[in-house]
């Protein structure tokens, strides 16, 4: 069967199926469809490969809370009414669902979910958009989420342009949270960037080469911040930084410091990184430019940029008191880094709250 990219077969299933089911069984529905809950095929990254497991025809469709009432009868609908396969593929999936951990062993569980727009909202990201986006919000959602709902395609808004509006309201931070998310990346590559040396010179090769992966994939995700691009997880990290116009040079310089040279050639490669990234933290304008450089680690014989000149300056940019006051933190995929954490809204939300307000969560049954 050839592929067909998941976007595109999400447009056309909308189109040539759900929508037809909709105008008959519910005259005068107004709703919203898109696909918009995670996946390759949000960010175009989808290839054959993505085919092997619960793949499909699949997308979500919105109703407005005063339709609320509505919402089983719609899934009844489409659970009855549903073709068994599109285009070739089947609409029925089997296994883990990967989003709530459902196992469908027999192939029952079909790809197109019905749901209030502002609850969904709540359940995916902690908070509706509708209602405006608060600092802690950004600080408290994972920038692959914002990747998601922001990615992916709108296929049809007939709510008066609801989900359309939420996706633009979370097209990029405000400029103090910006700076914020910022200054704290600056902050994570000034307390490594002289390790790698510090490691080498012991002998330890293996340490080095685990701090400098770390560092380039600190400044792999600043790049894309950088690029008003919200930075992926883990999988996808280098293939859309690589995409950033300007990158090759730094893809480059970092292959040379993750490859298998000696440390020479390690420090060469992630010198040219960081000035690199640091001549885009300037040309953002979101703070007194830096010219940072390469220089000594104190008297010691390996290079750092001392990139807390360049969290220092961003800082000093923000002009909300309570991001000024705030402790270099970012958002929180900056600081987590568990999965079972990020693709959790309430886990993550408490997390991240508990570190905004200054409570500390002790329990973990809260």
């Amino acid at each position: 069967m050839a592929f067909l990219p998941g976007l595109t077969l999400a447009r056309r299933y909308h189109d040539e199926v759900i929508a037809p089911i909709l105008r008959h069984r519910f005259p005068g529905l107004r709703y919203a469809a898109g696909l918009l809950d995670g996946g390759s095929e949000l960010l175009g990254l989808d290839t054959a490969r993505s085919t092997d497991h619960d793949w499909g025809p699949r997308l979500q469709v919105f109703v407005v809370a005063t339709d609320a009432a509505r919402v089983p009868g719609l899934r009844t609908a489409l659970e009855a009414d549903l073709p068994a396969e599109f285009l070739g593929w089947p609409t029925r999936f089997a296994g883990d669902d990967g989003q709530l951990g459902v196992v469908d062993p027999a192939g029952t569980r079909h790809g197109v979910s019905v749901d209030e727009l502002a609850g969904w909202c709540r359940r995916r990201l902690g908070f509706d958009p509708a209602a405006g986006v608060t600092t802690a919000d950004w600080l408290a959602t994972p920038t692959q989420r914002l990747a998601e709902v922001t990615g992916g395609e709108v296929f049809h808004d007939g709510l008066d342009g609801a989900l359309t509006a939420r996706r633009a309201a979370l097209a990029w931070y405000p400029p103090d949270v910006w700076r914020h998310v910022l200054a704290a990346a600056w902050t994570r590559v000034a307390q490594a960037e002289h390790l790698p040396g510090r490691c080498a010179e012991v002998g330890d090769e293996l340490g080095s080469r685990v701090v400098t992966a770390g560092l380039a994939r600190d400044l792999m995700r600043l790049g894309l911040l950088l690029h008003r691009r919200w930075p992926p997880y883990d999988k996808w990290l280098g293939t859309v930084f690589g995409g950033l116009p300007g990158a090759a040079p730094v893809v480059a310089a970092l292959t040379d410091a993750l490859g298998p040279g000696d440390w020479t050639q390690r420090q060469s490669g992630l010198v040219a990184a960081l000035e690199a990234v640091a001549r885009w933290t300037d040309e953002t304008g979101l703070a007194a430019p830096v010219h940072a450089r390469a220089r000594l680690f104190h008297h010691r014989p390996f290079l750092v940029l001392r990139a807390e000149r360049i969290a220092a300056g961003l800082r000093a940019g923000v002009t909300d008191p309570a991001l000024r006051d705030r402790p270099p933190l970012g958002a929180v995929d900056q600081y987590v880094h568990s999965v079972d954490v990020l693709t959790h809204t309430d886990r993550v939300r408490r997390l991240a709250d508990s570190l905004w307000s200054g409570d500390v969560v002790t329990d973990p049954r809260r």
